[in-house]
């Protein structure tokens, strides 16, 4: 049997409790709320210009909800296979669920198994792959086919055709950071669509390859150099990948997010002392991504752990604001301080913990230091209900939506574990559904 088909049955067979569905709709609105924060951006003028969202077409309308959902750099994370799940699986499975007018547990459910799907693939590829290939853009096709194709009730064979053509439109390069180019929202944007069509495609009988993760000029033998399979099938007792997902506190790439966490931390026992000296102990993936000691722009900034460290230590929070080009110069004289090297201990423990060690010199001489084995928003140091909403409405209340239509929306997305039904929310217009309900403006 492929491990394609192997995938599919271990999702499908896995329980679903109400637990599960809660946690879904808690990622649904971390999604929704980084996409429509972002929706009066430049990037999303683009994306919109290009892909109308009020198309009635269901791959377009996730490929503009799926690049959308990443512009902000907030959306979620799971990081044992480095992936951003939510940008990507859920853009597909909503375009899926409200074209055919489906209910919300029908659709948690779907996010559930595109998720497992996403994650799971990711946990597979090997560490070797992330240096080059952006894992959510590789391993994203295969979440949101597996997502759609539980809505639209793809046979076994059927979704193994689905993710055999996810896995063909696999890509997504690493080589846009050097330049800060938008590719990033592309990646994430071709990940949703890719996996709309590979199941609608196979809804028509259109086949794809059982084996294209394991076979001879597959995924893996074109993509991985250490790929591991067996992560494909482990563990299928465990509980879903979703709620192994962390949720991103600060608008920037969470490799930058422990050194954050434990700068902020020093930012109180500094005292207003002023920094001779930062040395940031990081893991290997950290360095390859997030080296960057003079950004030139916004979003190359939330891609500099020295940025990031500057920022935290000094103003003991992380804003958007942090990173334009009044803050890149108030902060360059402090961000030239930082020196980033490779922690064995940190990088040995990735990407199980993805952690930190941060160590400050003062002008006196005071040594302070603070080491992170994981950050705020990990499973293990959770966001809870109340704060994810506040960072739902601050987000959609950013992106220009009125206060009030704010906290509905947030309520509204919570409500679809009572089964309400996807398109009574109304979040973009389209043919079939021509006035959203929480529009922008008042």
């Amino acid at each position: 049997m492929s491990l394609t088909r192997e995938l599919i049955g271990l999702i499908r067979a896995k329980p679903v409790v109400d637990a599960d569905l809660q946690s879904a709709a808690m990622f649904v609105l971390d999604t929704v709320a980084c996409a429509l924060g972002a929706a009066e951006s430049e990037p999303a003028r683009m994306l919109s210009a290009v892909a109308p969202p009020a198309s009635g077409d269901m791959a377009r309308r996730a490929f503009y909800f799926g690049g959308l959902s990443h512009i902000l750099e907030m959306d979620d994370l799971h990081r044992d296979s480095v992936t951003h799940p939510g940008c990507v699986v859920i853009p597909a499975a909503w375009a899926a669920a409200e074209s055919r007018d489906l209910g919300g547990i029908a659709f948690l459910k779907a996010v559930l198994a595109g998720y497992e799907a996403c994650c799971r693939v990711g946990m597979s590829v090997g560490k070797t792959h992330y240096r080059v290939w952006h894992n959510t853009s590789t391993c994203g096709p295969f979440g949101s086919a597996m997502a759609v194709a539980e809505l639209i009730d793809l046979s076994d064979k059927e979704a193994v055709w689905a993710l055999g053509n996810a896995g063909t439109q696999s890509s997504g390069l690493w080589q846009f950071l050097e330049s800060g180019a938008m590719s990033k929202h592309l990646h994430t944007a071709r990940g949703a669509e890719s996996g709309v069509l590979a199941s609608l495609l196979a809804a028509e009988g259109f086949t794809g390859a059982a084996d294209i993760l394991e076979g001879d000029k597959g995924f893996y033998v074109g993509l991985c150099r250490d790929p591991d399979p067996s992560a494909i099938t482990a563990a299928p007792d465990g509980p879903w990948e979703l709620t192994r997902t962390s949720i991103k506190p600060w608008p920037c790439c969470r490799h930058t997010h422990p050194t954050i966490d434990a700068a902020i931390e020093l930012h109180s026992r500094l005292q207003g002392a002023e920094i001779f000296k930062v040395s940031v102990g990081a893991y290997q993936a950290a360095l390859d991504v997030c080296d960057r000691p003079d950004p030139q722009g916004a979003y190359s900034a939330k891609f500099s752990l020295q940025h990031c460290a500057a920022v935290a230590l000094c103003d003991g929070k992380m804003e958007q604001t942090s990173f334009d080009a009044s803050s890149r110069a108030r902060i360059a004289e402090q961000r030239s301080k930082v020196d980033l090297h490779l922690s064995p201990s940190v990088n040995g423990a990735y990407p199980k913990a993805c952690g930190t060690e941060v160590r400050v010199e003062t002008s006196d001489r005071r040594v302070l230091k603070a080491v992170r084995n994981e950050t705020k928003g990990d499973p293990e140091n959770p966001v809870s209900a109340n704060e994810l909403s506040a960072k739902a409405h601050g987000l959609l209340v950013e992106g220009g939506m009125p206060a009030g239509k704010a906290s509905d929306l947030v309520s509204a997305i919570l409500d679809l574990v009572n089964d309400r039904p996807v398109r009574s929310l109304g979040l973009f217009a389209s043919a079939n559904h021509p006035s959203p309900h929480f529009a922008r403006s008042a």
